[in-house]
């Protein structure tokens, strides 16, 4: 049984004592219409990434916050080296430069406003192509486990995942766990019908309660769509896969921590403050939450999945595992982890929990995921509601 702590993990040793297991230069547009601009200098520049979105103009209170939050969580990302952001107007942008600041990291603003697309374009690729050079002279460097972040999130779930894939990941969060490292979930509408666990795993009163808070607020808001998710709504993948229900699907869901301990419950696209298991309240769509959970500082992911599910994201490598046979055979280059022998009764917990770690150790020290090596770029901000 491997030991996490026996793992040789290399990576990007930042400023502020994270470790980055990738080392982008990002190209950040703070708001929809400043895109362009971002994607011209991506294309102007090697080695460099824009990323853009759809929103960011006229949003307002907690919404406007939360694309704050996952904008600048995305330049402190410890994955990323250094970060050019480019907005329409300098406030905003500086507000991102400033939380980006703070972990030390190469950052630069720009705005287009009184400077047009052109001449923003050739002064951010200046500073992009100074900070490209930067980048390409780190080296990495041996890091232990205590100091590695990351996120776990299922999707196109069916009776396999929480039979095979998500127990595989709960299983190397245990031992994630003992040796100290950082894991974050959430997904907070498919807990429903298991949320009662969740609850049972909160370390103190102070976080059961502010769980308990989100999960109701969550749930509350659905409800008042005219929308009921109890004894109804799995996805049509996850009907064809064998799920009939909610309660079902949050049954598998759950298996993806294990038996370990919930440390704290975070606002989206918040970095957890400790070791442990952290719950950060979150969409159950794959992009938005993967999106927030490198927003929260995770440098890798891992992604069970039943019927087949190819999302990735441009700064988090996705790691996808499986159980489902017929997933491995016509999906095969989307899967990183075949643990279809639990099922066969070749294989057991633990060793497919090796196995995962094995690659989990692969990909921290380079090896590009499945989603990485075809190019599933995936960043999606979540809104909480509509624009002014």
């Amino acid at each position: 049984m491997i030991n996490p702590k026996n793992l040789k993990l290399t990576g990007y040793k930042r400023d502020n004592g994270t470790y980055g297991i990738r080392n982008h230069v990002v190209i950040l547009p703070v708001d929809d219409i400043s895109n362009a601009a971002a994607n011209g200098v991506a294309a102007l520049i090697k080695g460099t990434m824009a990323l853009p979105h759809a929103y960011g103009r006229l949003q307002f209170g907690e919404d406007l916050e939360l694309t704050f939050r996952t904008l600048a969580g995305t330049g402190r990302n410890a994955n990323v080296a250094a970060c050019i952001v480019i907005g329409i107007e300098p406030v905003w942008t500086e507000r991102i430069v400033k939380e980006i600041r703070k972990t030390g990291k190469p950052v630069a603003g720009f705005t287009i406003e009184r400077t047009g697309d052109l001449q923003t374009i050739a002064n951010a690729a200046r500073k992009a192509q100074e900070f490209v050079q930067y980048a390409t002279e780190l080296q990495r460097v041996p890091f232990p486990i205590n100091k590695l972040v990351m996120s776990t999130k299922c999707g196109e779930s069916d009776t396999t995942t929480g039979l095979s894939s998500c127990p595989t990941v709960g299983r190397v969060f245990e031992r994630l766990e003992r040796c100290g490292a950082t894991m974050i979930f959430g997904e907070t509408s498919e807990l429903t019908g298991g949320e009662d666990i969740i609850q049972s795993r909160c370390v103190t009163p102070k976080v059961l309660a502010k769980f308990n808070y989100m999960f109701e607020d969550y749930t509350n808001l659905i409800k008042s769509q005219g929308v009921d998710l109890l004894g109804s709504q799995p996805t049509e993948g996850n009907i064809r896969g064998g799920l009939t229900t909610i309660e079902e699907k949050a049954m598998g869901n759950i298996q993806k921590i294990g038996r370990c301990k919930v440390q704290s419950a975070l606002e989206p696209a918040l970095e957890p403050k400790g070791p442990g298991l952290h719950f950060m309240d979150s969409s159950s769509a794959a992009a938005e939450m993967i999106t927030l959970c490198g927003a929260g500082g995770s440098v890798v992911h891992y992604f069970p999945t039943g019927q087949g599910n190819v999302i990735g994201n441009p700064i988090v490598p996705v790691i996808k595992l499986t159980g489902n046979p017929l997933t491995v055979k016509t999906m095969r280059e989307h899967v990183d982890v075949d643990v279809t022998g639990i099922l066969r009764m070749e294989m057991n917990l633990d060793q497919a929990a090796d196995h995962a770690l094995e690659v989990l150790q692969s990909t921290i020290n380079g090896r590009f995921t499945a989603a990485e090596a075809l190019r599933h770029d995936e960043f999606v901000l979540t809104k909480l509601y509509r624009s002014a």
